[in-house]
């Protein structure tokens, strides 16, 4: 159950702020709604609260997951599939949409990965800015820390 004020990760979207928690009748039935804003470009989108689990809101990755984080984007032994670019694009838009930020750091790190065997696809670029975003802005308010030095960290990372 999230409160106004509440930070959630919205599959997908990213992080946003539970901005109010408001009833609506639709279809002669009232349901309740989370109104949550996107920080990243103030987008709004309603959630029936009864709908949480399914849509995958979530908390924001708590400070003791965030070492299993770093080691999924530190691992290098990965084989990449040589499969074509639209296969692979499915592959890792389905595992962004789940929500999962363990999921966005393995996106983030194979297509990070494949840019040096490979140049990528306009539509995996897309990606990969669209998996560094989610990334960035979660842990950010994970560690408490700015977005650039998140985003400093993860260059360095990958140098």
């Amino acid at each position: 159950m999230f409160q106004v004020g509440d930070l959630a990760v919205y599959p997908a979207h990213g992080v946003g702020v539970i901005e109010k928690i408001e009833s609506q009748e639709i279809s002669g039935c009232k349901q309740d709604f989370y109104v949550m804003r996107i920080l990243d470009n103030d987008m709004i989108i309603m959630i029936p609260t009864t709908n949480v689990d399914h849509v995958g809101l979530r908390d924001i990755i708590p400070k003791t997951e965030l070492p299993k984080l770093f080691s999924i984007l530190k691992k290098r032994d990965v084989t990449l599939d040589s499969q074509t670019w639209n296969r692979r694009y499915r592959e890792y838009m389905e595992k962004i949409k789940t929500g999962s930020v363990f999921e966005v750091a393995e996106v983030y790190r194979d297509l990070l990965i494949l840019r040096y065997d490979k140049e990528l696809s306009f539509g995996e670029r897309k990606m990969l800015d669209t998996a560094r975003t989610l990334l960035v802005k979660e842990i950010s308010l994970a560690k408490e820390i700015t977005e650039s030095q998140v985003e400093s960290d993860l260059d360095r990372m990958f140098s």
